[in-house]
């Protein structure tokens, strides 16, 4: 798997946002693209969300970036976390984000999205999250997926289980979502957001 690249130079940017390197430069210059300088050089560098945000705000398109977003898939029937976490990972602007409210939905979009990460609700209407870790698990395409499960139950005896199910990770509810994004990063191997 390709390792997303977090800063970028004028050069890169340029290209990623089809213009001449002396806008991006400019741009840079007057405050509108956020990076740093190498120290003891004149170079800059931009960070991957600070450019995400500089597209975004200029209407570029940002699918040059976007095939190299980490897709995350949450599953939960609580409209307020799934909106939570989704919020949370669309600001860091390294993931695409999907959603499912139930089980069934879930193992439909898992197929056809394959996630780099699911955060899936223990407790579903229709199916539980032991049961979603298992049959992801037992699909041997699936083995890069990670899983964080969350609940509001947290008997170890129980979380073990979800364990030994395939679940990578679990927090309980109520948790904080910075927690969830440094396990979600963590996971993928990615740096934690600043």
């Amino acid at each position: 798997m390709a390792v997303m690249k977090t800063v970028y130079t004028t050069g890169e940017a340029a290209k990623i946002c089809k213009v001449s390197q002396q806008t991006i430069i400019r741009c840079f210059d007057t405050g509108q693209l956020k990076g740093f300088r190498v120290p003891g050089s004149r170079f800059r560098r931009i960070p991957r969300d600070q450019l995400i945000i500089f597209m975004r705000e200029n209407n570029i398109p940002t699918d040059a970036l976007e095939s190299q977003l980490r897709k995350i898939l949450i599953v939960d029937d609580d409209v307020e976390i799934v909106t939570l976490i989704q919020d949370m990972l669309e600001r860091d602007g390294r993931f695409e984000v999907r959603t499912a409210n139930n089980g069934f939905d879930a193992g439909m979009m898992v197929k056809e999205y394959h996630p780099d990460l699911i955060v899936l609700d223990v407790m579903l209407p229709d199916i539980n999250g032991k049961e979603v870790c298992q049959r992801v698990r037992n699909d041997k395409t699936m083995d890069d997926v990670r899983i964080i499960c969350i609940s509001g139950m947290v008997e170890e005896n129980r979380i073990q289980d979800l364990r030994n199910s395939g679940a990578d990770e679990f927090l309980a509810k109520p948790f904080d979502v910075d927690v969830l994004q440094k396990n979600i990063c963590h996971l993928l191997e990615m740096e934690a957001s600043r």
